[in-house]
């Protein structure tokens, strides 16, 4: 048997980096797949190149009460049920000083990385008890343990997810639905290329020379590196494993 057979996983930031690791392995694991994502177009590219009869999406903005009910809706009538929420969706916003942070670009940063994960948590819940049980694995960062200057918004939000997951974890215990995070540093993502902009718009190579030094295993993570422990979280195999953090961050935090 593969690991996830007969399971079916919502993937917020489905058309992302991690998203389409994260789909590739679980589909290559015997799931059902539906993805999710702002941007429809990206969507369309990332199910054509993966070319499964086992993955569709939808499009949502994680950031909706209504978005997140019907994403699970969509996934219950498509497949049956939810049994893994994989809440990935993020974004960095700016990098800048808390001094010069535009508010507005807070709220969303805020909005997107904290309240997405919370109303999944919330939509997915129902659907999560009528299977007996499942898995949320929410994507938190390795700046979700420790600070990072001109990034304060998405450090405040990797923290908040962090404390949801914990909460999380102990009020869901008794229904079978595991919660815990994992916690990348420095991945190859379209993300990473925005930051290696914002922090030298000059010369983005020497920023990711100087953060890959920062690093033991000195490099970046890949997203297939950070699917693996995605997927570890949502199997079984994680099955007496909850309210923990997975730090995929080449020692980053050691």
């Amino acid at each position: 048997m593969s690991r996830l057979d007969a399971k079916v996983a919502i993937i917020t930031g489905g058309a992302g980096g991690i998203g389409i690791a994260a789909a590739r392995r679980f589909i290559a694991e015997g799931a059902e797949v539906l993805l999710v994502d702002i941007d429809e177009e990206a969507l369309i590219e990332v199910c054509e190149g993966i070319g499964s009869n086992r993955l569709s999406y939808t499009v949502a903005d994680v950031a909706s009460v209504e978005d997140n009910r019907r994403m699970v809706e969509v996934a219950e009538q498509r497949y049956g049920g939810v049994d893994i929420l994989l809440a990935n969706a993020g974004i960095l916003g700016d990098t800048e000083t808390i001094e010069h942070y535009d508010v507005a670009r807070l709220d969303q940063v805020l909005a997107v990385n904290i309240k997405g994960p919370f109303l999944g948590l919330q939509a997915v819940i129902p659907a999560m008890r009528r299977r007996k049980g499942g898995s949320v694995v929410i994507t938190s960062s390795i700046v979700g343990v420790k600070g990072a200057a001109r990034l304060a918004p998405y450090v405040t939000s990797k923290h908040a997810v962090m404390g949801l997951m914990r909460s999380a974890a102990r009020e869901l215990a008794g229904d079978g639905i595991r919660v815990n995070t994992v916690n990348p540093s420095q991945t190859e993502t379209r993300m990473m290329r925005s930051l290696e902009q914002g922090m030298n718009p000059d010369d983005p190579q020497r920023a990711q020379a100087l953060m890959t030094a920062n690093i033991p295993l000195q490099r970046y993570g890949q997203p297939e590196d950070v699917a693996s422990v995605m997927l570890f979280l949502a199997s079984d195999d994680a099955s007496f494993i909850t309210g923990s953090s997975y730090m995929a961050d080449g020692g980053s935090s050691a």
